[in-house]
């Protein structure tokens, strides 16, 4: 890989190609006092973020760490860009620095590629960590890393998306590579939440939740990104809930063996009940785990070479 940018740069062999090294990191970690490899000594990898993160920017810390790589946090609040300096001029320092890999999150969609454009010439990667309402491709592969773990070989599963998918990138991201794993993808949301264009997304939209639960093999629920709300989307939290949130009465709904998602942070009590959320139908715990381990995976690919190290 070049870069990773969004979930549409990965086919149905790459995808499975990153997954399966996850999976081989952990397994090679598993049971180790020292969770330790080599693989990325010498290497520096940069992290940019311009938004607030837990999960990503610390899992991306730790799968660097974890291979060995020199890594460095850097935050908009505390870098140049507070005395105004551009993107393109933060990402030229510091792949003149000697970054190897810059892992940028952004408030505009697009950034990434942008940054990969400017960074072109240098040899730099750039992984995409979220940009605006576009994508987040890494989170993609942890949901689908995960997906299998639970249900196995994803093709023909029915996978249900619930939520804000007007202002979700990772609703996009993972609509793209689940249905280039051969998964079946379903959107669910009031209408105010969804995107115009949507069907191109090739998933079908619905706007009631319980006659879709019976059918489903996973569901994804989405943050409610109040955030980049401006204007009343729905009358409010407890209508939200009451149409859309996962309690336990849904849980019921769903076939035994299905998978619960979220992708975090979670708003405890309007889109998933508590009991819901640390039931053992949820994998969101094992989501941020495996975050750890897919993004070593995208390291190892971006920056290392193709043979899985021991």
């Amino acid at each position: 890989m070049r870069h990773l940018l969004s979930a549409e740069d990965l086919d149905r062999e790459n995808a499975t190609a990153v997954l399966d090294t996850a999976d081989s990191l952990k397994r090679t970690l598993l049971g180790r006092e020292v969770r330790k490899l080599p693989t990325l000594r010498g290497r520096t990898v940069v992290t940019l973020f311009y938004e607030n993160s837990t999960r990503t920017r610390v899992s991306f810390e730790t799968a660097g760490k974890w291979m060995s790589a020199d890594v460095i946090n850097v935050s908009a609040s505390s870098s140049s860009v507070g005395k105004g300096e551009s993107l393109r001029d933060t990402a030229l320092t510091l792949s003149a620095a000697g970054a190897d890999c810059v892992i940028v999150r952004h408030p505009a969609s697009g950034a990434a590629h942008r940054l990969a454009d400017w960074l072109v010439e240098t040899g730099t990667k750039v992984v995409n960590a979220g940009d605006g309402m576009h994508e987040h491709p890494t989170q993609a592969l942890l949901d689908a890393a995960t997906l299998r773990e639970r249900l196995g070989d994803l093709a023909g599963r029915r996978i249900g998306i619930v939520g804000d998918l007007l202002h979700s990138r990772v609703a996009r991201s993972n609509v793209h590579l689940l249905r280039t794993l051969g998964a079946e993808v379903v959107l669910i949301a009031p209408p105010t939440l969804v995107p115009c264009g949507v069907e191109q997304w090739g998933a079908p939209v619905h706007h009631e939740l319980d006659p879709q639960l019976p059918k489903l093999d996973a569901v994804m629920m989405l943050r409610v990104q109040a955030e980049r709300m401006h204007g009343a989307f729905f009358p409010s939290a407890r209508e939200y809930s009451v149409a859309y949130g996962l309690n336990e009465d849904r849980l019921r709904l769903l076939p035994e063996h299905a998978v619960v998602l979220h992708p975090g942070p979670m708003m405890r009590g309007m889109e998933i009940a508590p009991s819901v959320a640390d039931s053992p139908r949820a994998a969101i715990t094992q989501q941020v785990n495996n975050g750890v381990h897919v993004r070593m995976a995208v390291l190892y690919h971006l920056l290392a070479g193709e043979e899985v190290p021991a």
